[in-house]
């Protein structure tokens, strides 16, 4: 190994580095920033434009895009046919590789307009790095500053091996393809194209989990490469062990149907990503009261989100019983002091925790082969119409509103059953809607007065008149079954004002 090319826009450890290639007898070629880090370091080092013959331009748009740094890159050792062109050209080669990247993603990150991010694509990088890459057997190419050590380590020990060779290609490849989709991802947010007619995703890795979904299987937490502010994933653990892949799926879904509430103190209670409880209150210690309330049973062992923060007689009453997870924007001191008397309790910090998402955003299912993409079912603006003889009362319909909001979370088959701001009942997941109507108000205390809402139209009549037996005064349902009729005639009969609000919510 006789020639490095290092062109960084991350110094981290360069210097070093340059010095330990130096010590090895490696000659040292750089451009810009690099170059003269390196010269004000008293470290020998050549420009790039010496070796080209040719300066480098336009802003420095145009520095190693040249035949006598891509030549020496690319040339086969071991292909007689490149090598004699090496020599009749004057060209010398070059060994390895160090690169990384104009800082496209910190860039969009601090808000720069389009013009300041399209100049930080970088073009000469991801050439050089590629190039490097393909001709892995020949060149040594690096672009993690983490991989310093370990390359000086290997030339020392001459341990530089073909599978370290493909490793490092691999890295190449898998830093640049993320490169590039980030470029793409910003680019499609730009402007506004939800479903490409290719889709490039890009994730961080951000952990590696202790198993997944059951014990017998491994798995991993990864990140948006462009990470969004109020997601769990950034949320910062203030008490407790790990999350487990579980405990992400279930406090995902509180944090989801969290974000319909945006104006009002609200508690969430999950269990196996379906809501138990849900409330709205005055202050969080009401609303966490009567979340808690609406299914004691189920809420043991469960996930508790709230966008408000938690004091410390609100946290008082959580250590009561045994919670998974609780996670808030902020806790007072005091609370905190209570939540840690539970060391296994994990207690999540997430600033913005109940900000709703953005509207055009998609959400995407892995199936066998593929993916499938839909937007969001964000809070849509439905049209209330009465159609039945009997009107529903303005609390009817505000616990209507509020209860249409927790079935879209329910998976389906899901029926809601809530009085004022809080739900009483829910049956969610059945295969049958006359099954979950019966389980939500089985699960109620007592349904007479409230209202009950269904993510989907009722087939029958019999939905309504299981609710007309438990006391229900009012309904909430898309409608657009063939047989509307005959539920409407059944409301009726006996008493019930129903609504349509034209919009179903399935959840599978």
């Amino acid at each position: 190994m006789k020639r490095a090319l290092i062109s960084v826009s991350d110094k981290t450890g360069v210097v070093d580095l340059s010095r330990r290639l130096v010590d090895l007898g490696i000659e040292i070629i750089s451009t810009g920033g690099t170059f003269s880090l390196l010269m004000d370091n008293d470290i020998p080092v050549t420009s790039v434009s010496d070796i080209t013959g040719f300066p480098e331009c336009l802003d420095g748009r145009v520095k190693t895009l040249h035949p006598a740094i891509h030549a020496g890159i690319l040339a086969l050792r071991d292909n007689k046919t490149h090598m004699n062109q090496i020599d009749n050209l004057n060209i010398e080669l070059i060994d390895l590789v160090i690169v990384n990247l104009y800082p496209f993603k910190a860039t969009i990150e601090r808000g720069a307009d389009f013009d300041e991010a399209v100049e930080n694509i970088d073009i000469g990088g991801p050439t050089m790095l590629r190039a490097a890459a393909k001709n892995y057997q020949d060149v040594l190419v690096i672009t993690d500053p983490s991989d310093y050590d370990e390359l000086i380590q290997r030339i020392e020990e001459d341990t530089l091996d073909i599978e370290y060779r493909k490793g490092l290609m691999y890295k190449v490849f898998q830093h640049t393809a993320v490169y590039d989709t980030l470029i793409s991802t910003y680019l499609r947010k730009e402007l506004g194209i939800d479903f490409p007619d290719y889709l490039t995703l890009a994730y961080d890795k951000k952990e590696q989990m202790r198993y997944g979904e059951n014990p017998h299987q491994q798995a991993a937490l990864y990140s948006e490469s462009l990470p969004i502010k109020n997601s769990l994933v950034n949320a910062t653990i203030l008490n407790g062990k790990q999350l487990s892949y579980n405990n992400i799926n279930d406090t995902n879904g509180a944090i989801e149907l969290l974000k319909e509430f945006p104006d009002k103190t609200t508690v969430v209670a999950v269990k196996h990503a379906n809501p138990c409880g849900v409330a709205c209150a005055d202050t969080v210690y009401d609303a966490y009261m009567k979340a808690y309330e609406a299914d004691p049973v189920s809420i043991f062992g469960g996930i508790v989100a709230t966008n408000a923060e938690v004091d410390k007689i609100t946290a008082e009453e959580m250590v009561k019983i045994f919670l998974e997870i609780i996670v808030a924007p902020s806790f007072t001191e005091e609370a905190l002091e209570v939540l840690k008397t539970k060391p296994n309790l994990r207690v999540l910090q997430l600033e913005d925790v109940g900000k709703p998402n953005n509207k055009g955003s998609v959400e995407f299912k892995k199936c066998y082969g593929g993916l499938i993409l839909q937007e969001s079912d964000l809070n849509t603006e439905e049209t209330y119409n009465t159609v039945t003889k009997k009107e529903a009362t303005k609390e009817e319909l505000e616990t209507m509103a509020f209860a249409m909001k927790v079935v879209k979370h329910c998976k389906s088959n899901a029926i809601v059953v809530a009085k004022g701001q809080a739900t009483l009942g829910l049956g969610i997941g059945q295969t049958n809607r006359i099954w979950a109507t019966n389980q939500a108000i089985e699960h109620s205390k007592d349904a007479k007065g409230a209202v009950l809402a269904s993510d989907a139209f009722f087939p029958f009549a019999d939905c309504v008149e299981v609710a007309a037996k438990a006391g229900i005064s009012a309904i909430v349902q898309p409608g657009g079954s063939i047989r509307d009729q005959e539920s409407i005639d059944a409301c009726d009969k006996a008493g019930i004002a129903m609504v349509f609000s034209g919009v179903r919510h399935f959840k599978h």
